[in-house]
């Protein structure tokens, strides 16, 4: 268990204070820790901070407003691990987690939604939505590749596949014409590079299937 020094760091650091001081040292304690020194992981915290976050992150790019395709898109960026695992190291909380072992990209992450879970459970909602808000970048740099591969594998659906259809102009100034297809539909995006006509290209397939999925 993490010492009450430590815990008072922590709470300066998340801008929150634990009525239940155990609760928040159970945020920080890893399963490799709970299985060799005892106690209870992180683990049930985790889950239920994944339908917190998912909730509250929603919440606020519906108040934004956009397109379902766009909402959802953005709730796939917003919530993955590496803007997670960024915010945590941004307030400096990944020295204080418990583990057995070297604390990777996952527990780190992994740690936000323990602690948006801790927050609900000691606070309630509006003192998560507060912690939220606070800490977790509301945009992310889209990462439209990575989306369509979390909606194929969320729907079992093999990986997307992308083929260059189309190169002209010069060396020094290229352009590229790209098709991907998945899930039986197929885009093209253009670009100056083939990583940025694929990006289009995923982006474009991206909105097709989240049209015929609004649609179904």
């Amino acid at each position: 268990m993490l010492s009450s020094s430590a815990l008072s760091q922590i709470e300066r650091k998340i801008g929150y204070t634990f009525r239940d001081k155990s609760l928040l040292s159970t945020c920080f304690t890893h399963s490799s820790y709970a299985n060799r020194c005892g106690g209870e992981s992180n683990e049930r915290l985790e889950f239920l901070g994944d339908a917190v976050l998912g909730f509250l992150v929603a919440e606020q790019l519906y108040r934004r407003g956009g397109s379902e395709g766009e909402m959802t898109s953005a709730r796939i960026r917003l919530v993955s691990a590496k803007p997670l695992e960024q915010s945590v190291r941004a307030m400096g909380l990944e020295q204080y987690l418990l583990s057995a072992g070297t604390a990777g990209e996952k527990s780190v992450s992994s740690l936000f939604e323990a602690l948006t879970a801790g927050i609900y459970l000691d606070g309630g909602m509006e003192a998560a939505r507060a912690f939220v808000s606070r800490h977790l970048p509301s945009s992310a740099e889209p990462n439209y590749k990575g989306d369509l591969q979390e909606f194929l594998q969320g729907r079992h659906l093999e990986t997307a596949k992308y083929t260059v259809v189309g190169r002209s102009g010069e060396d020094h100034a290229p352009h590229f014409v790209v098709e991907a297809a998945g899930a039986g539909k197929t885009a093209r995006g253009e670009g100056n590079s083939v990583r940025a006509a694929e990006k289009q290209a995923a982006k474009a397939l991206l909105q097709i299937l989240n049209e015929k999925t609004g649609r179904e």
